[in-house]
């Protein structure tokens, strides 16, 4: 048996944001590449496995039915412009985003079923800013806030933890679970000003899930020294302390250097040391069940090495990761230190955080 499936159909190319936008089907046939002919692809530690379409009782698990039905009724009529002008909905969008959530859940499914031991759901529209009501930030369905109402709800779980590495702090998903204990949400990201207003270290949840949220917004151009600080001395102690029984990646891979909508400086070698990183957690408290879900990523150059950094980590293969490290000014390491710092004291509150 291999030990990670590959989520992937080529129905998410029908999502046709335009030939401008960022999130395109060509960075998703970038990473399918990059696997197929790449240095991953005799592996037998891994292999693809086809999606199946989410039904409506799916999404609701997160999002309204009037605003399931009005992404609907956008796409049949020819698509539409939603949210302040960044997410596109094209005639086939509404299709492909419920093989998104479907791929997501399939990915879910594999592991609880015991076919694999983790997988990476190859996906998109990504997820991660759709609220409830409501489309943004490219994202239609909230993918990997529905996988976690489902294995709340399918599976009986009581503890989920979400790791958000997205580049951008995912609002929708941190506000889907705002107010319960059943799922750890942490999210380290960039400066969440300018976009998508959210994320904020006071941010830490509410009612039964006071504690249960956790924002690292870290300053433009960090690089891995710091990103990885903050995930050895923030995450992982916290992750460990409350036992997730399945852990979820929201895997932006938009905080290379390269990409044209992050903001952060991180390298190819940082991403494998995050994935080693989340790997080893999920062997030692959840027997290795991980879902990684596809979020950002748009360096047309790098996307698809990074995924297969992604791929290789989880799947426990050799994949070189040759790539330089940013040096970042004295203020950004200051700043860095200074929101790491800040992040403890107010999680302290809640965790055992040193």
């Amino acid at each position: 048996m291999s030990k990670t499936a590959v989520v992937f159909s080529s129905v998410y190319y029908k999502h046709n944001t335009g030939k401008k936008h960022p999130e395109s089907a060509k960075r998703l046939g970038i990473i399918v590449n990059e696997l197929k002919k790449g240095k991953l692809s005799k592996s037998k530690n891994w292999q693809f496995v086809k999606p199946t379409k989410a039904s409506i009782a799916d999404v609701r698990l997160v999002h309204d039915y009037q605003y399931i039905r009005f992404i609907e009724s956008i796409c049949k009529s020819g698509g539409d412009i939603l949210d302040v002008g960044d997410t596109v909905a094209s005639p086939e969008s509404y299709e492909v985003a419920l093989y998104a959530v479907g791929g997501t859940l399939k990915a879910v499914d594999l592991i609880m079923e015991k076919h694999f031991e983790n997988a990476f759901a190859l996906v998109r529209p990504p997820g991660h800013h759709a609220e409830k009501f409501r489309a943004m930030g490219f994202c239609i369905f909230n993918n990997v806030a529905i996988a976690a109402k489902y294995l709340l709800e399918k599976f009986g779980l009581e503890r989920i933890a979400i790791l958000d590495i997205d580049a951008h702090h995912g609002n929708g998903t941190q506000r889907t679970f705002y107010e319960t204990n059943k799922v750890l949400y942490i999210s380290i990201h960039q400066d969440p000003r300018d976009f998508p207003g959210t994320g904020f270290i006071n941010e830490v949840g509410q009612e039964d899930g006071l504690g249960y949220t956790v924002n690292i917004p870290l300053p433009f151009r960090t690089n891995d020294h710091i990103y990885l600080k903050a995930l050895q001395e923030i995450v992982t102690p916290i992750i460990n302390e409350y036992k997730p029984e399945f852990l979820l990646i929201s895997a932006g891979l938009d905080g290379h250097y390269a990409d044209p909508v992050g903001e952060l400086s991180l390298s190819m070698l940082c991403y494998q040391k995050i994935f080693d990183e989340i790997v080893e957690i999920a062997s030692k408290i959840c027997d290795g069940k991980i879902v990684s879900v596809l979020e950002g990523g748009y360096s047309l150059r790098f996307v698809g090495k990074i995924a297969a950094v992604a791929v290789a980590r989880m799947s426990n293969t050799p994949y070189d990761a040759n790539d330089k490290i940013c040096e970042t000014g004295l203020s950004v390491r200051r700043r860095g230190e200074k929101i790491i710092n800040s992040v403890k004291k107010v999680q302290r509150d809640f965790w055992n955080l040193y």
